[in-house]
């Protein structure tokens, strides 16, 4: 079957059509080894290129990458420097030095390509209609079978159910060139990629579902995770401003607690202020309102995880910081993308007409 499969991919026009390469941009994480291991151990064609984007800051390619990459894999690989302006710019540079191949399949550095990826990823573009400008995976977070998760671990677990998760992500390269790329105003890795898909969506292009597999482990992470990925309420307000209120709902991402949070730290203020004028009872009122927000949202986050002493510790001491820390973050973005405008329609492709936003993977259309 394999020796088939190459004859194929190197005599056949079609086949060529299925030729990719991989981007991963990385900060040189230790888990990058264990990615690209993965990678090289898959069954199926190997990527024509591999593109390790290094985008640590202050290195400029003067200090190596912390990586040890397969021997199957080095004569394909090729490492180019970031900007570290985070990771749309990053994949950004990597797409574009990646020759002019079909296909760009953008992995993430912590997540590992299952035993049968490589084939299963030549299945999905093989698949691929005409009008389909990405191909997604399916995402797996493994999660502890001992204890209930931490609030950390079903964050992470969320992954699984994002819709465009470019953690593992093929865009056929004339669909990146269309719209453009990623925009790098987003510059955590949250919204990058449902900003993508929209944009390719709007420009007329489908998104099919693949059936290839990839799990994402949960990295470590300290205590005060929670309060610094309050971050994403910036990128939140440039997707509103880019797409619409109802971007949401056409992206399928969970809307978070913003309102309450709002509600929360409003109360939280009013409390200061009328403490300092001297208006006890008013002052009172709005601190049993902050208590109450502050107090459901922590057991919210404490009674489905784990209840052990250093969860339920974090737990309480960060459902104090995350209100204030989601409205600055919100406010901030609402001052930082102010100039920003709606969705140019220049982007559209002329003479394509608008499809589904998702097509069925391969094996439900064998069931049907």
């Amino acid at each position: 079957m394999a020796p088939h499969r190459k004859q194929q991919r190197n005599g056949d026009p079609a086949a060529a059509e299925g030729t990719y390469a991989v981007v991963i941009p990385t900060l040189g994480r230790p888990s990058l080894t264990v990615t690209l291991r993965a990678l090289a151990e898959a069954a199926g064609p190997k990527p024509d290129r591999l593109i390790l984007v290094d985008d640590r800051p202050g290195t400029d390619g003067t200090t190596e990458l912390p990586v040890e990459i397969p021997a199957s894999l080095r004569t394909v690989t090729t490492v180019v420097s970031g900007r570290a302006r985070g990771p749309a710019a990053a994949r950004n540079t990597g797409w574009r030095a990646a020759g002019d191949v079909p296909w760009i399949v953008f992995l993430d550095d912590d997540v590992v390509p299952g035993p049968t990826w490589r084939d299963d990823l030549a299945l999905d573009l093989a698949a691929a209609a005409p009008g389909d400008a990405a191909v997604t995976a399916r995402i797996n977070v493994p999660l502890p079978t001992d204890r209930r998760p931490t609030d950390w671990e079903r964050n992470t677990a969320g992954l699984a159910t994002a819709r465009w998760i470019t953690a593992d992500m093929a865009y056929r390269r004339e669909a990146l060139e269309a719209v453009g790329g990623f925009d790098e105003r987003f510059r955590r890795a949250f919204r990058e990629d449902a900003d993508l898909a929209l944009r390719v969506l709007a420009a007329g292009w489908t998104v099919a579902g693949g059936s290839r597999s990839t799990a994402h482990p949960v990295r470590p992470a300290g205590p005060w995770i929670s309060v610094r990925l309050q971050a994403g309420n910036a990128d939140d307000v440039l997707m509103t401003r880019l797409h619409g209120p109802d971007w949401w709902s056409r992206a399928a991402a969970p809307r978070g607690r913003l309102p309450r949070h709002l509600a929360v730290t409003g109360a939280g203020v009013a409390t200061l202020a009328c403490a300092a004028l001297r208006r006890p009872g008013a002052a009172t009122a709005c601190a049993a309102l902050w208590l109450a927000g502050t107090a459901e949202f922590a057991l919210a986050r404490i009674l489905p995880g784990p209840r052990h002493r250093d969860e339920v510790t974090a737990m309480a001491l960060t459902s104090v910081l995350i209100p204030p820390a989601a409205v600055w973050h919100w406010l901030r973005g609402q001052a930082v993308h102010r100039e920003a405008g709606p969705l140019d329609p220049r982007h559209a492709a002329p003479g394509r007409a608008p499809g589904p936003p998702l097509r069925p993977t391969r094996e439900e259309r064998v069931r049907r």
